[in-house]
């Protein structure tokens, strides 16, 4: 009753009543989350994928949470917007987590791993943990197609990780301005589906050091999906002789990537841009002449009979030859399409890879993927991977279950916010648990229909009785 007491929240009257909180309120929750992510994860595999993929050298006597059950229950965490592992320590008495992670509730010995524990469980991590790790994410984004699709955009792009103290690998960057590490990682660019990811130290690459890692994950793609065409599209560091020589050989394969201007570039993009300021010249004055707001720029789109002499044939070099009020802006691109004319493939194919700077938001910024904090290297590369995981369930999610409603092009801190983050009593029966969720929830009927959704789908998953 002391203690009570003493954990007392205080506010000011309401109406002439005294209010007072304490946290003798039982068996309640404030995540309803994980109960939807363990019915996507049964539905999918991920994290026992992702258990397969790790050795576990524990000896038997002492383990009491298997792998599995550790990863999913880091996963789960992240993905709920609990990226902190001491954050285990509090949710492990937790009764929703813990029918997430398929314990009956309240149950004395139904308690979860420790933060301690899952901390074990990242600096116990190897660097063949690390790729067979990898590799799984791989598998799992080629099992997420029923059958082999006929073009798929593998988009590629690094992104700083901020680092700070005494971490292994962290190096300065001088383009982001301090030390960081600087991963990359892979999307499909049309869908937004997570194909995998590798921490890397904060030095720029080289073009042989970006080949080895797109050449595994091409060669794990087509040994499932021979006949299917792949586009790999990157920014400017990315038109490397090294990645353009792995199209050599595959029909089925080709790349799109920014490039970098140089005085030669400019040069042969001159008569163009020439052209392009007499007729924003004329443009503006003629818009000025009617009383109209001016055009901001003016653009065509160019092939250029160039190549350098470090790539291993000659691909298509495309301007965009763009004039603007402030000067020219000549944008750069390299491929090996050879039937898209210069606009569509500059203008569609290329500038869609924007998008994969979003999917790297929602990693970074929603699912803290640059948590990397660990001292170690290989602990924090699986702590990059947890949180890709979290995206996986939380890409699924959306795309499967909240397909055609408000939450279908949701980010996921929208979706933990609105589905995850609710009020929860949890009673347990001798044969069953209820679960008490507040009569005003503004999104009972996106519940409703996203758990029968997840219910059917697992039903007929289950073998039926005879």
């Amino acid at each position: 009753m002391s203690q009570s007491t003493e954990n007392q929240l205080r506010f000011e009257p309401v109406d002439g009543l005294t209010v007072r909180a304490d946290f003798d309120g039982g068996a309640m929750s404030s995540d309803f989350g994980p109960l939807l992510l363990r019915s996507v994860d049964r539905q999918i595999g991920l994290t026992e994928r992702m258990a397969g993929a790790l050795a576990d050298n524990r000896h038997p006597s002492y383990i009491t949470h298997s792998t599995q059950d550790l990863i999913a229950q880091r996963v789960y965490q992240i993905a709920s917007a609990y990226e902190d592992g001491n954050d285990a320590n509090s949710l492990r008495h937790d009764p929703v987590f813990q029918m997430g992670m398929g314990h009956r509730p309240l149950a004395a010995d139904s308690e979860l791993a420790s933060g301690a524990t899952l901390s074990r469980l990242e600096n116990a991590s190897s660097r063949k943990d690390a790729y067979r790790l990898a590799a799984a994410f791989v598998d799992q984004f080629l099992a997420s197609y029923a059958e082999p699709p006929e073009t798929i955009v593998l988009d590629m792009d690094h992104t700083d990780d901020a680092t700070h103290g005494q971490q292994d690998l962290t190096f300065y960057n001088h383009h982001y301005g301090g030390f960081c590490y600087l991963p990359l990682l892979l999307f499909e660019g049309r869908s937004g589906k997570f194909i995998t990811a590798a921490l890397r130290p904060g030095k720029r690459p080289s073009g042989a050091e970006n080949a080895s890692i797109i050449k595994r994950v091409l060669h794990r793609i087509r040994e499932a999906w021979p006949d299917t065409h792949i586009l790999l599209r990157g920014d400017g560091h990315f038109a490397n002789p090294e990645l353009m020589a792995l199209t050599e050989g595959d029909p089925n394969l080709d790349f799109l990537f920014g490039l970098a201007g140089n005085n030669r570039l400019l040069s042969l993009a001159e008569p163009y841009l020439e052209t392009n300021r007499q007729r924003h010249a004329a443009r503006c004055t003629e818009a000025h002449r009617l009383g109209e707001t001016a055009p901001q720029a003016t653009r065509t789109y160019e092939e250029l009979d160039y190549a350098a002499q470090s790539w291993p044939f000659q691909p298509r070099v495309v301007v965009k030859a763009e004039v603007m009020s402030l000067g020219a802006n000549p944008r750069y691109v390299v491929t090996s399409l050879t039937e898209p004319d210069p606009e569509l493939l500059y203008q569609e194919l290329y500038t869609a890879r924007g998008q994969d700077e979003n999917f790297i938001k929602m990693v970074k910024n929603d699912l803290a993927a640059d948590r990397t904090s660990a001292s170690g290297f290989w602990a924090n590369q699986m702590r990059l991977l947890f949180s890709c995981a979290a995206y996986v369930l939380h890409h699924t999610l959306r795309t499967e279950v909240l397909a055609h409603t408000e939450l279908s092009r949701a980010q996921p801190t929208s979706v933990i916010l609105k589905l995850f983050k609710l009020a929860v009593r949890v009673v347990r029966y001798k044969d069953r648990v209820k679960l008490h969720l507040p009569t005003g929830c503004p999104v009972q009927g996106l519940l409703h229909h996203a758990t029968e959704i997840l219910y059917q789908a697992g039903r007929s998953a289950r073998p039926q009785p005879a």
